[in-house]
């Protein structure tokens, strides 16, 4: 531990940094981390320690930079309602993820996650522990109407805690709700139901920006921060999610769009 230095660190970090970014920097920040505690715990002498980015920014470029910004492929918001419909007439229980994922502009780990004691259908309230979001932070997802019902004509199974298990056990795989939209012919991935629900928010309602960010668990802003810091807007967010939902749920006339 003590003849660790930068070279070594840039090394291991270098290979990857421009081609897995995200990666190279959670690596790196647990190779920071290592070395502290073994200095911490005398197992290293003092000094800088050559795995912090303070450091190493002088031999490799700001990750913001080399990151590739990934845009997932989205079905326009105009198209939701017909999607829905066939997607209701699908059976299995990657069908029935995915609406709901919809209807819950969540993510689809997610979904695939939830189990039944995070579930308050009294309360109409999905409540998603810190530890299986993006942010580190509980999120509390207002559930409408017909996310609720969705979630009564589920079948329970013996054993599993899941709302979603798949069919032998366990948590459903990535891999089956994906298969879903690709059996109905179409070149979207469950991600981007995400972004068609923010394209609708910003070009049909008069919803804050804030508090459909809130719907999408991000928090990256004051106006957010502030907003989870208060009541995280949960009242709003329940007529913009029973906005969606009603959207979602409405089949345009032919040569009509909304």
């Amino acid at each position: 531990m003590n003849q660790i230095e930068l070279a070594h660190v840039v090394k291991v970090v270098e290979p990857i940094w421009t081609t897995k970014t995200e990666t190279a920097s959670r690596l790196r920040g647990r190779i920071e981390s290592v070395l502290e505690w073994a200095k911490a715990s005398g197992y290293r002498n003092g000094g800088e320690n050559p795995a912090k980015w303070e450091t190493l920014k002088h031999v490799l470029p700001t990750p913001s930079k080399v990151r590739k910004i990934k845009h997932y492929a989205a079905l326009p918001w105009q198209e939701m309602g017909a999607f829905m419909a066939d997607l209701r007439n699908r059976e299995g229980m990657g069908a029935r993820a995915l609406e709901f994922a919809i209807l819950t502009a969540a993510r689809s780990g997610e979904v695939r996650g939830a189990t039944w004691d995070e579930i308050d259908l009294r309360a109409k309230e999905w409540t998603v522990p810190a530890e299986r979001m993006k942010a580190g932070k509980q999120h509390r997802v207002p559930l409408s109407e017909p996310a609720v019902k969705l979630l009564k004509a589920l079948p329970r199974f013996e054993g599993s805690p899941y709302v979603f298990p798949a069919a032998r056990g366990g948590m459903l795989s990535d891999m089956s709700i994906s298969a879903v939209t690709r059996r109905m012919g179409l070149d979207v991935v469950p991600h981007g139901f995400r972004s068609s629900f923010k394209d609708w928010c910003r070009t049909s309602t008069a919803y804050p920006d804030e508090v459909s960010e809130l719907a999408l668990a991000h928090v990256n802003s004051d106006a957010t921060r502030s907003a989870y810091a208060r009541d995280e807007l949960v009242p709003q967010r329940q007529k913009l999610m029973t906005d969606w939902a009603k959207y979602c749920g409405t089949v345009p006339r032919k040569g009509k769009r909304r």
